[in-house]
C-alpha cells in the first residue's frame, strides 16, 4: 500500500494546527488536509485545563475546540495518537514513532512544546505532574482524593492558576519560586506582589526565593520536596511549572534554522526549509512589540494568528504576521487581561488601587506605552490595546488618573 499523501500535513493539533485547517477551509482550500496530533483525542483548549477543567466546571466536551461531526464535514483527516520523529525536508515526508511514513506538499509545523522537567532526583515519581494535556490534569484529578498537601514548584500562569483552583478545592497547597517574586519574568513589580498577597490572604505558604534540591520518595512516590538548604516540605502531589521545552527536535535535525529554543521563521511563518511553515509556542520570530526581538510567544492569540497568517500565505494572499499579543489568567475572583509585551520597559504606571482589586499597571520604553496589565479593568485593557499599537507618547501623570478614559490620551 502506498504511504498516504496529503497537500497539506498539520503535525500538532493544538490552537494553532487545528486553527490553521479552519482558516484554509474558510479561505476555500480544498485541496486534502489532515490534522496529526499525539494524543488520542478531538482537538481541544488548553488554557481551561488548568483552570475550569481542573476545578470540575468543565467537562472535556465543553473545551472541544469542535465537534467530531465538523472535520469530517470539512474533509479535514484526523491522525490523533501519533508523534512525528523525522522530517525528510527534500523528500517531504515525514516519519511517525509507530514507523509510518506521510507525504506532503505543504508542511505546518505546530506541534508547541512539553513541559519543562526538574533536573534533579525525583523529577519523574508518581505524584510529580506536569500541566500541559489532558492527561496530565485527568491523573492530577484521579489522585486528588487522597492527597493531603500540594507543593507547585514555579510562581509563573501555569503555577499560580493550579494552585488556586487546588486552594478552592480545599487542598494546603504551598509554592514555590526561585527568583525573589512572583511573575517576575512577565510582569512589574506592583503586579507581582499583588498575586502573592492574594494568595497568601487565600492560604497559600508562597515562599520566593527558594531553590529545589530534590523529590523525596516513599514507596515509588512523592513524599516531599526538599529545599536546598536541607528543609523538606511534605507533598503527595507535586506540580511544576517551569515553562516548556519546545517541540522543534525533528525539523532542527532536518536543517531547520532555529532560535530562542524554538524554530526559526519570517513574517510569513516560513522556516529554512522549503515548504515547512511553523506556527504557535514553537515558532521563534521577529517581533514588532518586544523591540524587534527574536522571541517564542507562547499563547493562544499567538498559535491561532500566526494560524491565519499561514492559511493565507498557503491561498495565495499573504501578509506578515503583525499581530499585537495579548494573554489572560483567571485566578480565584480575578480576571487578569495583558496586551502588548512589557519587554524591555524602563518606566511603569500604577493605574488604580490595588487595594481595590481593580487597577492596571502600565509599562513604558523611551516615553511610549508597549504593554499593559489589567487586573479587573476591562475598559482599561480594552482602551489600552490603541495605545500599545500605536506606541502612544503618553503623559505619566494622565496615565494615572483613573478617572481619565485612555482613549482620550490618544491624538
Amino acid at each position: 500500500m502506498p504511504d498516504p499523501h496529503y497537500d497539506i500535513l498539520i503535525v500538532g493539533a493544538g490552537h494553532g494546527g487545528a486553527g490553521a485547517a479552519i482558516a484554509l477551509r474558510q479561505r476555500g482550500f480544498d485541496g486534502t488536509i489532515a490534522l496529526l496530533g499525539s494524543e488520542d483525542a478531538l482537538p481541544y483548549e488548553r488554557p481551561p485545563l488548568s483552570k475550569e477543567y481542573l476545578a470540575g466546571d468543565k467537562p472535556f466536551d465543553r473545551i472541544l475546540l469542535r465537534p467530531a461531526a465538523f472535520w469530517t464535514d470539512r474533509a479535514i483527516t484526523l491522525l490523533p495518537g501519533r508523534t512525528v520523529v523525522a522530517v525528510d525536508a527534500g523528500g517531504h515526508r515525514v516519519t511517525t514513532a509507530d514507523g509510518t511514513t506521510i507525504g506532503y506538499r505543504h508542511l505546518i509545523w505546530a506541534t508547541g512544546g512539553a513541559p519543562r522537567r526538574l533536573a534533579c532526583a525525583g523529577h519523574d515519581l508518581r505524584g510529580v505532574h506536569g500541566v500541559r494535556t489532558r492527561a496530565d490534569v485527568d491523573r492530577m484529578i484521579a489522585e486528588l482524593p487522597a492527597v493531603t498537601q500540594v507543593v507547585v514548584i514555579g510562581g509563573g500562569y501555569i503555577g499560580l492558576e493550579a494552585a488556586a483552583v487546588l486552594t478552592k478545592l480545599g487542598k494546603p497547597v504551598t509554592v514555590l519560586e526561585a527568583l525573589p517574586r512572583v511573575l517576575a519574568r512577565v510582569a512589574g513589580e506592583p503586579l507581582s506582589r499583588f498575586y502573592e498577597a492574594e494568595h497568601r490572604a487565600h492560604g497559600v505558604d508562597l515562599r520566593t526565593g527558594v531553590a529545589v534540591a530534590c523529590i523525596e520518595e516513599r514507596d515509588g512516590a512523592a513524599s516531599g520536596v526538599r529545599l536546598a538548604d536541607g528543609r523538606v516540605l511534605a507533598a503527595d502531589m507535586v506540580i511544576v511549572g517551569i515553562g516548556i521545552v519546545p517541540a522543534v527536535d525533528p525539523l532542527i535535525v532536518a536543517g531547520a534554522a532555529g532560535q530562542a529554543g524554538g524554530v526559526m521563521v519570517d513574517a510569513q511563518c516560513r522556516t529554512t526549509l522549503p515548504d515547512i511553515v511553523a506556527i504557535g509556542d514553537c515558532a521563534a520570530h521577529a517581533n514588532a512589540f518586544a523591540g524587534g526581538a527574536t522571541i517564542r510567544l507562547e499563547s493562544v492569540q499567538n498559535a491561532s494568528d500566526q494560524a491565519m497568517v499561514v492559511a493565507r500565505t498557503l491561498t495565495g494572499a499573504p501578509e506578515p504576521y503583525q499581530a499585537v499579543p495579548w494573554f489572560w489568567s483567571n485566578q480565584y475572583d480575578l480576571k487578569l487581561q495583558t496586551v502588548g509585551l512589557s519587554t524591555g520597559y524602563d518606566a511603569t504606571v500604577l493605574r488604580g488601587d490595588p487595594a481595590t482589586r481593580s487597577f492596571s499597571l502600565v509599562y513604558f520604553r523611551a516615553g511610549r506605552v508597549i504593554a499593559l496589565d489589567c487586573v479587573n479593568r476591562v475598559r482599561d485593557y480594552v482602551q489600552g490595546r490603541a495605545l500599545v499599537t500605536g506606541a502612544v507618547m503618553a503623559d505619566p501623570a494622565a496615565v494615572a488618573d483613573p478617572a481619565r478614559d485612555l482613549k482620550t490620551l490618544i491624538e
